[in-house]
């Protein structure tokens, strides 16, 4: 499945915080300031690639959005606002890092779709299949190269909720990653109706870190009234889910045919959304890398291991536009690289992760605890 040996890179920079929402936003704005600002300095730009926005524009939406968070989640506002305070960058800017995917271009349009976030390849795999019983969820993150120098491995210890782990570009309010309750989260976008108003993504995803089972994971994504649609893909302690979320519904895939394994790209796959693929551009070969990592693990021989997982997400079948992805010609996203890849342990709180393709990079092991 590859050709590529891989090698050590440097270790993702680690920062653990812990305490109340505003405490743990000073933490991190005051050590990662400058990873935060050269974020905010290159943000929009690199939002402009795919869709044209202007900086009022966006910042608009930003603005917007701080009162939609409040009102779902008030300590989520402190701890941005404690971020911002210490980054010394506005709660507007710093709102407008949680919103790239939510931008649309100036102009109208009768139907609108949204900033493509990541066109990755996921699977989850239930505790029964896994060779010591473990839940794992993982997946490539096929996405811009450039977002690397501001990504880091962050662990929160909140007062009141579990603390979690997650590998993230600096001044997000959650991404990838895993909690102490044993839930592991890797998401990617999902092409679907979109609108300009809402309640971000991430902060629906930093719901489900909250969260201690399933059903309190959907709870937290379906209170929110919703700007953009996503995929959350989630070991879980009642085993492997995917939720695919539109702007109405979240729409629950479960390991139904007893394999012990769930697999998502980027394409609607529930019965009832399924109408919605003909109506938006599929995104970065999204059905040949469905069809091809289900292929690779139903051939997988069971109990199942994580280094036969890491091995998967290395796959170069139709390379470059293969599960291990690389640089091609497309006009649009031909710069998108699988900038890293990771696999969950959602039991033993352990992400591994490459920095950079998985093909060129070994996993290194980045531990909860």
């Amino acid at each position: 499945m590859t050709d590529t040996v891989a090698t050590p890179m440097a270790y993702y920079p680690q920062l653990e915080v812990s305490g109340s929402a505003r405490a743990m936003g000073e933490q991190i704005g005051e050590s990662l300031r400058e990873e935060i600002r050269g974020f905010d300095a290159v943000a929009l730009s690199r939002v402009n690639k795919t869709v044209a926005t202007s900086r009022p524009s966006a910042l608009a939406i930003a603005a917007d959005c701080i009162p939609r968070v409040q009102a779902y989640a008030p300590h989520m506002i402190e701890e941005l606002e404690g971020m911002a305070t210490a980054a010394g960058i506005s709660l507007e800017r710093l709102m407008l890092l949680q919103i790239r995917n939510q931008l649309q271009a100036d102009e109208n349009r009768a139907e609108s779709g949204h900033v493509a976030d990541s066109g990755c390849t996921a699977f989850a795999i239930d505790s029964s299949v896994h060779a010591v019983g473990h839940g794992v969820v993982g997946q490539n993150w096929d996405n811009d190269p450039a977002l690397d120098p501001y990504t880091v491995v962050l662990t929160r210890r909140p007062k009141n909720a579990p603390g979690f782990m997650t590998i993230t570009q600096a001044g997000l309010i959650s991404y990838i990653g895993v909690s102490e309750a044993g839930i592991g989260v890797c998401m990617n976008t999902l092409p679907a109706p979109a609108r300009r108003h809402g309640v971000p993504h991430y902060f629906t995803v930093r719901g489900i870190f909250e969260s201690r089972n399933l059903d309190d994971c959907v709870e937290a994504v379906r209170r929110a009234e919703r700007a953009i649609p996503a995929n959350i893909i989630l070991a879980t302690p009642q085993g492997p889910a995917d939720l695919e979320i539109t702007v109405d519904d979240v729409h629950i895939l479960r390991d139904d045919d007893g394999d012990g394994v769930v697999t998502h790209t980027n394409h609607c796959i529930h019965p009832d959304l399924a109408s919605i693929n003909d109506r938006f551009d599929e995104l970065i070969e999204s059905q040949p890398r469905k069809c091809r990592i289900d292929e690779l693990l139903r051939a997988l021989p069971r109990p199942i291991d994580n280094a036969q997982l890491e091995d998967v997400l290395r796959d170069h079948d139709n390379h470059p536009h293969s599960i291990c992805r690389h640089a091609n010609d497309h006009p649009q996203t031909g710069y998108w690289t699988s900038v890293f890849s990771v696999v969950i342990d959602a039991d033993a709180a352990l992400m591994r992760i490459s920095r950079g393709n998985p093909c060129q990079q070994l996993y290194e092991n980045y531990s909860f605890n």
